[in-house]
Order: structure tokens, then sequence, then C-alpha cells
């Protein structure tokens, strides 16, 4: 879309701050379509397991692109983990895959799963970032 066809606004642009500096606009490079991954983990072993994932969380968070990652335990199915992460881009997140933080949180959940984590990638069709 060039400069020309993009809406305008009687409204002049928004204040710089955490949701436009953050993160880059779409618009302006097609490329950067936001995606988000999610990954379910399933163990015995909940507590120790959180303890893992959670460190994970805490520092992938500061990747570049990261828009956002939570660790959610399920109430109706017991032993349930799930990871959401929110990615710039998806070279942005095939990046972080790689990273040493993956790797170090792959190898230390492994023992504790009863099952093959599902791990999964969603294009967005409406998503927002509240601030």
């Amino acid at each position: 879309m060039s400069e020309h066809d993009r809406p305008t606004s009687s409204n002049s642009d928004p204040e710089p701050g955490p949701a436009t500096d953050q993160h880059p606009d779409p618009d302006l490079d097609p490329d950067l379509e936001p995606v988000l991954v999610v990954m379910s983990f399933r163990t015995d072993r909940p507590a120790q397991l959180a303890d893992i994932l959670a460190r994970y969380v805490v520092l992938s968070r500061g990747r570049p692109g990261c828009r956002n990652i939570d660790l959610t335990a399920s109430v109706t199915d017991p032993g349930r983990l799930l990871i959401t992460e929110k990615w710039d881009s998806a070279t942005d997140q095939r990046t972080h895959f790689d990273s040493d933080e993956m790797v170090a949180m792959a190898q230390a959940a492994v023992p504790l799963l009863t099952a093959e984590p599902d791990i999964d990638l969603f294009e967005g069709i409406s998503m927002h970032d509240l601030a």
C-alpha cells in the first residue's frame, strides 16, 4: 500500500509509546506479519515442568520481535501446560526457535513429558496488542 493509498484521519498521529515504538508496522513492511506460536505440554510432574517453562518464558520475552509470551496451566486437564508466543514476524519466531533459551528449555523439559509436545504456528486473522 503506497503512502497515498493509506486512509487518513483528522486526528494527529498517536504519541510515541510502547505500542508504536516496540513493534514495526506491517503496513510499512509486508514481511512483518505477526504470528502466534502455541506449544502444549503434558506431564505427570506439573510443578517441575512449570518451573522450567517459566524460566524459558521470562528469558524469552526480551528476544527481538517478541510481543508477548504467556505460560498457562489447564484447569480442566491437570498436567497440561500451554505456552503462547506472539511474534512480530515468522522470521523473528524462527530465529528464536534456534535460540539458547529454546534449546535449554527443550533439553530440560523432555525428561518430564508424558507425550510429545504439540507445537503449532498460526497467522494472524485478528490479532491486536492492547498496550
